[in-house]
């Protein structure tokens, strides 16, 4: 079962990334040296899980402060401006393959006082049907599987224009659901923490009212996560996403915003094994391990692969470059009532060949909110294709403003 539940994760994660299970299986088994996507455990929590920051190609540390900023950046929620809020995003995942496999996300925030916010957010995967076998090949049960996330957020202001934020959470991952094999195949468990900055500053350029705003935030660092046993734990999805916003008001009435983020996988990049002249593994007769041909030893603790991920590439600093993903976005918004927004995101070809182009589109109304987004790759017959997020907002304002706990 704990053979199958790790191969079940892989070809999930497969499906996120690439149009074609005949090319993934030769790179998850570590027969391609060319293409090395970086495999870690539960990458649901790297789905981007709603609309506004989805329809600007997926950029989100550095934009304005909304109920969401705990996935992109947990210190943004110190600058909101209201006083409490949610938000409720549903996504159809991988629409154009399965119908019953969907995201959902519930966000909401409180302020405390002027310095102060907190947040709480549950994110939830369902798998949809699937029919299991054996390592024989043989059905042996249609499970739901089911992962889940819960968050608990709490941002500060340093100062009116720098603020610092930190994220606990739990994940919960059930890919076997009830069929077990005494202590082997079972749900994994993890808990991780994030950590954000975040900056910004007015600015007053050719007498327009503009808005300069950077963002770093890395998430998911936390114990490695296992379905069976310690002999076979996995990375969570450890990420460092940094980048910039600039905002600026074209006249009273319309405004435009340009975001551009970086981000990059703090997992330790898959190593090119030796084989013999058969195409099979080489065993290291000291490890009883496969042997390394070039790169490092993956099974690394915590802090070692996180660190070591800037320099573990098999084919150096040009590999390393490959695994920078980058998404750049606009949002145009008429009156703070109605918004448009475009985005474009990247991602190498060797590391997982994301590459697609994201409209959307916003309606504020008092204190009600709807967004919509759109993705489309730029390869045909891609997975992700026609993906939609929807997402639904709620903000409410004291009629008194909270009381600062210090001076700032």
């Amino acid at each position: 079962m704990a053979k199958f539940s790790r191969f079940l994760l892989a070809v999930i994660f497969s499906i996120f990334c690439y149009t074609s299970f005949a090319q993934t299986s030769a790179i998850i088994s570590g027969q391609d040296t060319t293409r090395r996507p970086i495999t870690t455990a539960v990458p649901f929590l790297t789905f981007s899980p709603d609309s506004r920051a989805s329809g600007m190609g997926e950029a989100g540390v550095a934009t304005s402060p909304d109920a969401n900023s705990v996935h992109w950046n947990n210190a943004k929620l110190a600058f909101i401006e209201d006083d409490i809020g949610f938000s409720v995003s549903y996504i159809p995942w991988l629409g154009n393959i399965v119908d019953d496999m969907s995201v959902s996300y519930l966000s909401g925030f409180k302020k405390i006082d002027r310095v102060q916010t907190v947040g709480v957010s549950l994110r939830y995967f369902d798998l949809g049907e699937i029919q299991l076998t054996n390592d024989q090949g043989f059905p042996i049960g249609l499970e739901n599987p089911r992962e889940l996330a819960v968050d608990g957020t709490y941002s500060r202001k340093l100062t009116e224009n720098m603020g610092i934020g930190v994220t606990g959470r739990y994940i919960w991952s059930n890919l076997s659901g009830s069929i077990t094999n005494g202590s082997d195949g079972k749900p994994g468990n993890s808990v991780a923490v994030d950590l954000g900055f975040y900056y910004n500053k007015d600015l007053m350029l050719s007498g327009k009212n503009s808005n300069l705003a950077f963002g770093a935030s890395i998430s998911n660092i936390g114990a490695k996560l296992t379905y069976s046993n310690e002999s076979n734990e996995d990375f969570l999805p450890i990420n460092l996403r940094f980048g910039s916003a600039f905002t600026t008001s074209l006249d009273p009435y319309n405004s435009l915003t340009f975001a551009l983020d970086f981000n990059k996988l703090l997992v330790p990049t898959p190593p090119v094994y030796e084989v013999d002249e058969n195409g099979n593994f080489v065993i290291d007769p000291n490890t009883g391990q496969n042997r390394i041909l070039r790169g490092d030893d993956p099974n690394r603790a915590l802090l070692s692969g996180m660190f070591g991920s800037f320099g573990d590439a098999p084919d150096g600093f040009s590999e390393e470059m490959q695994e920078i993903m980058i998404a750049f976005g606009t949002e145009y918004w008429y009156r703070d009532v109605f918004a448009a927004r475009a985005g474009y995101f990247y991602e190498n070809a060797n590391k997982g060949a994301r590459q697609f182009i994201t409209v959307g589109l916003g309606f504020r109304y008092q204190v009600f909110g709807l967004d919509f987004s759109y993705l489309v790759p730029t390869e045909q017959n891609h997975p992700l294709a026609e993906t939609l997020r929807f997402t639904l907002l709620f903000n409410f304002n004291n009629t008194d403003d909270p009381e600062p706990t210090q001076s700032n």
